[in-house]
């Protein structure tokens, strides 16, 4: 507001309610006659896209259910079950804490069936035109806020702030103007196309819409089939709430991290006239290698090529996942949700023995039957076999029945990967992934053992498991063949260190464009400077293609 020519203070009060008539509610304190400072109510367009961003596997927090009759046995209700560190200091805490519990105690923690999400996580980076109570009703506290309050905050302010508006001109704010001039290189493209620099008429297609950023956290230890249903519900209560204030809402757009990507897939196959668009990050579409080392072996500490800082929170976060298999299997093997990140039908060939001989060392692949992954993994007796059903159930929850436990829940992610998802793509999809040198990943997974003479390639399939050691070591009698130690292999191939470049890209020729890109690791993604300009840039030139 001026007055004679002069612009008075006003200070942004963030709109805390719409009611039903579509009336924005602020509150503010009054002051002082002294105090010329006026409030300042923002308001936005009348028509609504929310966006929601969805978690990736362990960034969503979980709690002891607080109702129902299937109770935790070592939480009380509403007690925190999983909760993400946010910095060194609460991540130290957690390694701390979790590296005293034994496998018994981390199976009844995460037992899927007695958790759900817990929506009363960090909230950091409010935006200036929001307040906590709103963030929390949106669900930011629901998923790691170290990971995604970046991100969330970002998309806040930059989506519903895109021109300048002046008596001569209109141009782009400051934020958009930086993005347009980010270095191409940087997200792995050229300068045309899809990665063209956004234009102002562009932005004010995109001005005439509000977007309020969602989050949504799920149960990741349950399938991602019951993800993606509450997923639907969740999308169809936000369109309902917006309608509900006489605000024109029929469409959201979803930007998903990693695991958060295929329940996103599996939602759109659903209802895809309410997406607007998805833009992925860093998706396992074709499940990872590293999810059979982590049950087979336990979490991996270490990767080839990584510092002593590195290192050491590698370690770190194996205390908490497990650093071992008997610590790994009774979460993992009876849970849906991980077991869903194994590798698909749909994956390359990845499992190998590797024969190191004094003289040419040699690989064989490692059969399944029928070349069937999921056989292989219901298969609790070959030597290379992903689950030791001797290490699945510590608690005795199954009473000797853990068996037909795990195998419903290897049948449940047969069922999601190969029915329910498959190869689909929402047809208005970008994707980007990392296939960076420097944060190697497991392409393929190799047991590696050493020998004085070569062993048939046919033998190499046949053997016992004889014994193992804490490291992940197997000691294997060989059928028609020596003793032979088999140690992990270590990462092989380029990625983000958890997802390898042939899942990362295996998107591409089915959605509108795949960005190929570098210098970050898989839960960093979205903390990258780069992959934060790319995701913004995507969801202005996807909304083109709906509004």
């Amino acid at each position: 507001m001026a007055m004679n020519g002069i612009l008075e203070p006003t200070r942004l009060v963030p709109v805390t309610t719409i009611d039903s008539d579509g009336n924005l509610r602020a509150r503010t304190a009054l002051s002082p006659k002294a105090n010329t400072t006026r409030a300042s109510i923002a308001v936005p367009p009348n028509k609504i896209i929310p966006v929601i961003v969805i978690a990736g596997i362990m960034g969503s927090n979980l709690r002891a259910r607080t109702s129902g009759a299937t109770k935790n046995q070592e939480l009380k209700p509403g007690e925190a079950a999983w909760r993400p560190p946010n910095g060194k200091k609460a991540g130290l805490s957690e390694a701390s804490k979790w590296s005293k519990r034994t496998p018994d105690v981390r199976q009844k923690i995460l037992d899927a069936d007695t958790l759900e999400v817990d929506p009363s996580g960090d909230i950091a980076d409010i935006p200036a035109r929001s307040s906590e109570d709103t963030c929390r009703v949106r669900g930011w506290g629901e998923i790691h806020s170290d990971s995604y309050g970046g991100l969330l905050s970002t998309l806040e302010e930059n989506l519903n702030s895109t021109l300048k508006v002046s008596s001569n001109s209109v141009e782009l704010e400051s934020a958009w103007e930086d993005i347009n001039d980010f270095d191409r290189g940087a997200w792995g493209a050229p300068s045309g196309g899809i990665e063209a620099a956004i234009t102002v008429d562009e932005l004010k297609k995109i001005a005439g819409y509000y977007y309020p950023v969602y989050a949504f956290g799920y149960n990741w230890l349950q399938s991602n089939e019951m993800s993606a249903a509450r997923l639907k519900e969740r999308i169809e209560s936000i369109i309902a709430s917006w309608v509900g204030t006489k605000h024109p809402c029929t469409k959201v757009m979803l930007v998903t991290h990693s695991m958060g990507g295929i329940v996103a897939r599996a939602c759109a196959r659903k209802i895809p006239e309410k997406i607007a668009g998805i833009v992925h990050g860093v998706m396992p579409a074709l499940g990872a290698p590293a999810c059979y080392r982590r049950l087979a072996c336990g979490t991996e500490s270490s990767s080839p090529g990584k510092g002593k800082l590195e290192l050491y929170a590698m370690e770190k976060f194996a205390e908490i996942a497990g650093a071992t298999a008997d610590e790994t299997t009774p979460v993992l093997a009876l849970s849906p949700g991980p077991l869903e990140l194994l590798p698909t039908h749909l994956h390359p060939t990845w499992l190998f023995a590797r024969i190191k001989l004094p003289k040419d060392p040699y690989s064989v692949e490692l059969n399944f039957p029928d070349r069937n992954p999921y056989k292989f993994y219901k298969d609790f007796e070959c030597w290379y076999r992903a689950i030791n059903l001797a290490l699945a159930d510590p608690a005795g929850k199954f009473k000797g029945a853990v068996e037909e436990k795990v195998v419903g829940s290897v049948s449940q992610a047969e069922k999601f990967h190969t029915t329910l998802l498959d190869t689909y793509y929402h047809p208005n999809t970008a994707a980007f992934y990392c296939a960076d040198p420097q944060q190697l990943s497991f392409g393929s997974y190799q047991w590696i053992a050493a020998s004085s003479k070569a062993v048939a390639p046919p033998h190499l399939q046949i053997g016992t498991v004889i014994s193992h050691t804490f490291g992940g070591g197997r000691n294997v009698s060989i059928v028609k063949g020596p003793m032979l130690f088999f140690e992990p292999g270590v990462q092989d191939a380029a990625g983000d260190g958890t997802v390898p470049t042939s899942s990362g890209q295996a998107p591409t020729g089915r959605v509108l464009h795949t960005f190929r890109t570098v210098g970050y690791d898989h839960q960093g993604a979205y903390k990258n400077k780069a992959m934060l300009a790319l995701t913004q840039h995507l969801i202005v030139k996807l909304l083109q293609k709906v509004i």
